[in-house]
């Protein structure tokens, strides 16, 4: 008889193109998503033995300024300190001077982004959207709950992670996000159909990310990118800034859905905060048709409200 050959567990994988410094994560040339200066590739983690995103960033796209690496490793701080269920999970980073590139392990989901997701699953009932908006907002809630606030600043559904298999929703890609160390940041960054008028303005709070929301829940109502009638970013910051709404509002039938639309894209000072978004009638859900009967028992639902605190 022919004996058997067994792979070596200590060769590498032949099909890894990269190595991290600890050894423990592997990169495939398998490309997850590509951005203006950062590309996601789908990587490994050795010691959990789970799929992993490894982006890398070209640093001479975000270092340009002597502090700007001062700007980025406090970002790669703020990362690593999130922990929440609808906050994409940091696992590790380094700078790689020979190839002149910063590298982020994160969480993986498997669906891709909720953009992709959508475009995917067009016939989706009004319930799953309302899940969706509901983690959205937890995830945002929890960022700007933190002292001083967290804004992630380019909020749209690219940059939100779904796994299908569940129905979780995650924020990730916070590469822009900023700590708000004074009453109000003073940045000009973000994607132009998703920005609140007051960030193009430069003094703005953690409210541009609820105005991005409004965007986000657009988009997973049409399938249309906010302002795509527009031929450039000119023209969206015109519109914009003159408080003309993106064509596609008026493709929103329902008017229960588009009033909780229009209430995210209102004058910063009459816009609700993602806490109070929570709590609005439109997000409910009644007991009756609670998906969780056996598992809570009603226990944790707040009756007089109707509200399910575990589908929450």
């Amino acid at each position: 008889m022919g004996s058997i050959e067994c792979d070596d567990p200590e060769a590498p994988d032949p099909e890894a193109v990269e190595t991290d410094p600890t050894g423990r994560y592997i990169r495939y040339n398998d490309v997850l998503g590509r951005g203006a200066f950062k590309t996601v590739y789908r990587g490994f983690d050795e010691i959990d033995g789970i799929e992993v995103a490894w982006s890398q960033i070209e640093l001479d796209c975000v270092l340009q300024k002597p502090q700007d690496i001062e700007r980025l490793q406090s970002e790669v701080h703020l990362l690593k300190s999130l922990k929440h269920k609808n906050i994409i999970k940091f696992y590790n980073s380094w700078v790689d001077e020979k190839n002149n590139n910063i590298n982020i392990i994160t969480e993986l989901f498997t669906s891709g982004s909720l953009r992709q997701y959508s475009k995917k699953h067009k016939k989706v009932d009004m319930k799953a959207v309302k899940g969706w908006a509901r983690q959205i907002l937890m995830g945002l809630d929890y960022l700007h709950s933190h002292s001083p606030p967290i804004i992630h600043r380019d909020l749209k559904c690219d940059n939100i992670f779904i796994n299908g298999n569940h129905g979780e929703v995650r924020i990730g890609d916070l590469g822009l996000a900023t700590e708000l160390l004074e009453k109000r940041a003073q940045t000009v960054v973000g994607t132009p159909a998703f920005m609140a008028p007051e960030l193009y303005d430069e003094d703005y709070d953690e409210l541009v990310d609820v105005y991005s929301f409004g965007m986000c829940m657009l988009e997973m109502v049409t399938f249309e990118l906010p302002y795509s009638e527009c031929q450039n970013p000119a023209q969206i910051f015109k519109k914009v800034m003159d408080g003309v709404r993106p064509a596609a509002l008026s493709k929103v039938k329902d008017p229960e859905v588009k009033r909780f639309i229009e209430k995210c894209l209102v004058a910063a000072e009459e816009r609700l905060s993602a806490k109070e978004l929570l709590k609005d009638p439109f997000l409910q859900v009644e007991i009756g048709l609670c998906d969780y009967p056996f598992s809570c028992l009603s226990l944790k639902c707040d009756v007089k409200n109707l509200i399910c605190i575990q589908a929450l």
